[in-house]
C-alpha cells in the first residue's frame, strides 16, 4: 500500500498579507486530511477540538449582556422548538420591564459552524454536562485523553504523512478539507483502505461534521461496500460499560449517516457556501494552489475544489451495515475486544433527535438516567452539578 499524505493548515501565525480567520470557521473540529496520491494536508482534530471549543465559549459569554449563573440555565422552562430565541422572564431597566432573551444552544455556540459528531455523542452521554462544557470550556485532557490521540495519531501515520500548508481564508481552510476527503476516498477505492477521513452532512436542517477513525473496502469483492471501524483505547484491558459501548455506536452510525448521505449525492452545495459564508469564485492562496495540483485535483478557486469533490461523491458506495468498534490497551496496543453491530436506523433517527432538541432549545437538559449516575463520578462538574451532588442517586459502575 502507497502512504498517503495528509495537508493541515499550519500553526505559525500568517504573515501581514494573511487574512485572519474566526474561530468559529477555524474550530470545525479536527478534521485530519488525507491524501491516497502522495500529498499531506492538515486540519484541526477530533480531540484538539476541546481547546477551541473552550474559546469559542469564552467569547460568546462576553457578548451577553447579563451575567447568569448555570445554576439558573439549568432551572429553565422552555417550552416550543426555536433554533434562535426564547423568551425566560424580565428584568427592571430605567423603570421599564425589559424581556431577558435566552438563545438556543445551537444558536450560541454552533451557529456559524455547525454541529460535530463530537457534540452528538457528547450529548447522548450526558447533556447536563454538554451544557457545562457549553458554558465553562471543556476541562484540561486527562492522561487517558492524550494517550488516546497519540495512538489515533500514530495509526494514521501508517497510512498518512503530514504536511504543514499555510491556509490565508477560510476558503482555502474548507478546499484543504475537501481535497483532503477526495485523496482519501481515492486512497479507499484502489488500497482499500484510508484513515482520518473528514466528512460532512446535512441533516435535520442542521450542518453536521466529522472524522471517521478508519474505512476499510475489501478489492477482490465484486459488489464493494465500505465498511466503518472506529478504534477506542482503554486504560484497563476491560471491555466497557453499556452505556460507553452505546455512545460508541452511536458515533459511528452518526458516521454511517454522514457517509451514505455523501455517496447519495444528498449535499447541498449552494446552502454550504450560505451557511460558512463562503465566496465559491475566490481565488485560492498560491499555496494551497500548489498543493491540489501536488494531488492531482489542480485548483484554482474553491468552486474547482467542489467540481472535484462532486465526482468524488458520485464514486463512493453505500457503506456495510455492520460498523465495527475496535478496543485496544493503551499500554500495548493489544486487542481487547471488538464489537461488530448492525446499523439500527429507527433508534439512531431517535438518538438524533433526542440530541436536537436539546441543541434547538426545545426543553432543557436531562441529567444522567438513575441507573447510569456512576458517570457523575468521572465527571469535573460534578461540584457544580446540583444533580450531582445529590449521592442518594448515585449508583455505583
Amino acid at each position: 500500500m502507497s502512504d498517503s499524505q495528509t495537508h493541515h493548515p499550519s500553526s505559525q501565525p500568517p504573515q501581514n498579507d494573511a487574512v485572519s480567520i474566526p474561530i468559529e470557521i477555524i474550530s470545525d473540529h479536527e478534521m485530519a486530511l488525507i491524501d491516497a496520491v502522495s500529498i499531506p494536508i492538515e486540519i484541526i482534530s477530533d480531540h484538539e477540538m476541546a481547546l477551541i471549543d473552550a474559546a469559542f465559549s469564552a467569547v460568546s459569554r462576553l457578548k451577553q449582556n447579563s451575567v447568569r449563573s448555570i445554576s439558573l440555565l439549568s432551572k429553565r422552562k422552555l417550552t416550543g422548538c426555536s433554533t434562535q430565541n426564547d423568551v425566560v422572564g424580565d428584568i427592571e431597566e430605567g423603570g421599564r420591564k425589559k424581556k431577558i432573551v435566552n438563545e438556543s444552544f445551537l444558536y450560541s455556540f454552533r451557529r456559524r459552524r455547525g454541529l460535530s459528531v463530537t457534540d452528538l455523542t457528547s450529548t447522548e452521554w450526558c447533556e447536563k454536562q454538554m451544557e457545562f462544557v457549553l458554558h465553562l470550556g471543556r476541562p484540561e485532557k486527562t492522561n487517558a485523553m492524550k494517550a488516546g490521540s497519540a495512538r489515533h495519531a500514530a495509526l494514521e501515520e501508517e497510512v498518512i504523512k503530514r504536511v504543514k500548508v499555510e491556509a490565508k481564508s477560510k476558503e482555502d481552510i474548507w478546499a484543504l478539507k475537501l481535497i483532503n476527503f477526495i485523496v482519501g476516498a481515492n486512497q479507499l477505492v484502489f488500497d482499500g483502505l484510508t484513515r482520518e477521513l473528514p466528512v460532512i452532512g446535512f441533516t435535520e436542517g442542521i450542518w453536521i461534521t466529522g472524522v471517521i477513525d478508519e474505512i476499510r473496502m475489501p478489492l477482490t469483492e465484486t459488489d464493494k461496500v465500505a465498511t466503518l471501524v472506529d478504534t477506542k483505547t482503554r486504560v484497563r484491558a476491560t471491555l466497557p460499560s453499556e452505556p460507553q459501548r452505546r455512545n460508541g455506536r452511536f458515533q459511528l452510525m452518526c458516521y454511517k449517516h454522514l457517509w451514505d448521505t455523501l455517496a447519495a449525492g444528498k449535499f447541498p452545495y449552494g446552502q454550504f457556501f450560505d451557511f460558512f459564508s463562503l465566496n465559491p469564485n475566490s481565488e485560492l492562496s498560491t499555496d494551497i494552489k500548489n498543493s491540489t495540483a501536488k494531488t492531482g485535483f489542480p485548483a484554482e478557486t474553491l468552486s474547482d475544489v467542489v467540481i472535484y469533490y462532486k465526482n468524488a461523491c458520485c464514486m463512493l458506495p453505500q457503506s456495510n451495515s455492520q460498523l465495527l468498534l475496535r478496543y485496544e490497551n493503551q499500554v500495548d496496543q493489544t486487542l481487547i475486544g471488538e464489537d461488530q453491530f448492525e446499523h439500527d436506523s429507527d433508534w439512531f433517527e431517535t438518538q438524533i433527535k433526542t440530541c436536537l432538541e436539546f441543541w434547538m432549545g426545545n426543553r432543557s437538559p436531562h441529567y444522567a438516567q438513575k441507573e447510569e449516575r456512576w458517570k457523575c463520578n468521572f465527571c469535573k462538574f460534578e461540584s457544580v452539578c446540583e444533580r450531582a451532588s445529590n449521592d442518594e442517586d448515585k449508583i455505583d459502575s
